[in-house]
């Protein structure tokens, strides 16, 4: 792709110019070269989208669930041939290490990979004699045209969270991709080009807000799914729920570990190191913030100091770099106008991430691994999503004073224990006020043919992605009860 260039959408079948003159530079963060230009696409784009995508829904609704899965083994295939290609397109555009980014496309891919199996996760159930002389059935059938708003965080992962199990069911897929990061899921998208799936199936449309509402409020999309901040996640949930659709939104976190004294000091450094500072912080599973029960103190503070000053900062195509920049240079003085407030109000900075210097990228947007100790309760900072690689630390005396610490926090997306007792882990898992719990894991990320859960204001909805939890999302129920006179 040139340096500049526009980038199309893609409807029904083909790639289009957008119908706006509007458009966003595509930035890379480590180095500040202009990549590419994003369309800041608007109704029209949408309402082209959805028009494409509810015209071609009759026929691929009636195309059996053996025949809809050939084309998913099919961009099994491509994405596997292409997985070097979309990681470091996916490093280029986002800051992730290249590691990382090719342990997200693999992530993609374990959720193509599930969705081939919907012949057998969309069967339904029923009963004969459900009454005398009569049958009942339960059958699962498609809603329609659906759409998905994903973030920049994992600008292939999330959006295969959907597509796949989406199409799979027998619906036609809409994805509005971060304006931020358009670039590898449109290499994605010109491999689904190649399956030739009929025109409309799929369809990605760029932009930003005016995009998003369109998206909201259009008639013919029946269900959205949304990835990004808890105040995002309540608009569009609530946008959307107006107009009848049906939805489930992944918000913020704020997630914790618990440090017990029995932890082994070997492994629990360099796991809650890496959840915290890995992806430079940019992720809802990320360790935000450590919580040092008992004797833990004494050993723990200095260990992941150790841990984290290790961490190579750099560009991630570059040899030996363990964490890259933050997304933008709004996100990297947001960052570091949090660290300043948590030293105001009496945190000490173990380790200042602030003004952080990586030779050869004077324009990236880096942020040093930083620690802030003895984080005060009341604290704004307690219940602030950071999004960057900052990791707070408190003392609790007992797991069930920490356990209060954590029922606090406004959000539920994931928390962790590290401990060598069963039974604190049992009591651990059993309390916790989150969705994804780790034992003795830093990043307790659900494998594809699990939901991704959430509480609390981590999420919004009844149903998850991935998984069952997607396949129960993306069809209908219906129950036919027949009886046959003689």
């Amino acid at each position: 792709m040139q340096t500049g260039a526009q980038l199309p959408n893609y409807i029904g079948g083909q790639w289009r110019p957008a119908a706006t003159s509007e458009h966003l530079a595509v930035v890379n963060p480590a180095t500040a070269e202009t990549l590419a230009q994003v369309p800041l696409s608007g109704g029209a784009d949408v309402a082209l989208a959805a028009e494409a995508a509810a015209a071609a829904f009759p026929e691929w609704r009636r195309t059996p669930p053996e025949e809809r899965v050939q084309y998913l083994f099919q961009l099994k295939r491509l994405l596997e041939e292409h997985w070097e290609e979309i990681a470091r397109l996916l490093t280029v555009e986002n800051g992730k290490t290249l590691a990382e980014s090719r342990g997200e496309v693999r992530r993609a891919i374990e959720n193509v990979e599930v969705a081939c199996g919907i012949p057998t996760l969309m069967q339904g159930y029923s009963l004969e004699d459900a009454a005398r002389g009569i049958d009942e059935t339960l059958i699962r059938q498609p809603l329609g045209v659906v759409a998905a708003i994903t973030p920049f965080n994992f600008p292939v992962m999330i959006p295969l969270w959907f597509l796949p199990y989406a199409l799979a069911c027998g619906n036609t897929f809409i994805l509005k991709p971060s304006e931020k990061v358009p670039l590898a899921i449109a290499r994605v998208f010109q491999l689904l080009e190649r399956l030739k799936l009929p025109p409309g199936v799929v369809n990605l449309g760029h932009g930003a807000k005016a995009a998003v509402d369109a998206l909201l409020d259009h008639p013919a999309v029946r269900a959205l799914s949304f990835v990004g901040s808890s105040p995002v996640a309540g608009y569009v949930y609530s946008r959307a729920a107006a107009s009848g659709k049906r939805v489930q939104c992944q918000g913020g976190a704020k997630n914790y570990a618990v440090i017990l004294p029995d932890a082994d000091p070997e492994t629990t450094a360099p796991m809650v190191s890496e959840s915290a500072f890995g992806c430079a912080g940019q992720r809802c599973l990320a360790v935000a913030v450590a919580v040092t029960v008992g004797e833990a103190q004494r050993w723990f503070p200095e260990a992941i100091r150790a841990a984290a000053s290790s961490i190579k900062v750099g560009y991630g195509l570059d040899e030996g770099v363990a964490m890259g920049p933050v997304i933008t240079p709004q996100s990297k003085a947001r960052i570091e106008a949090l660290i300043g407030q948590g030293a105001s109000e009496g945190a000490t900075l173990l380790l200042d991430g602030r003004g952080a210097e990586i030779p050869g990228y004077p324009q990236g947007n880096f942020v040093n691994p930083t620690l802030l100790d003895d984080l005060p309760p009341r604290s704004a900072l307690m219940t602030t999503e950071i999004f960057g690689p900052v990791l707070s630390l408190m003392h609790a005396p007992t797991l069930e004073a920490a356990l209060e610490i954590l029922k606090q926090c406004p959000y539920g997306n994931a928390a962790s224990i590290f401990t060598g007792s069963g039974a604190a882990a049992r009591k651990f898992r059993h309390e916790v006020p989150a969705g994804n719990v780790g034992i003795n894991v830093g990043v307790a990320a659900p494998m594809a043919f699990f939901p991704f859960s959430g509480w609390k204001g981590s999420f919004l909805g009844a149903l998850h992605a991935q998984g069952r939890d997607a396949v129960e999302f993306y069809t209908e129920k219906k129950v036919v009860i027949e009886r046959w006179p003689k």
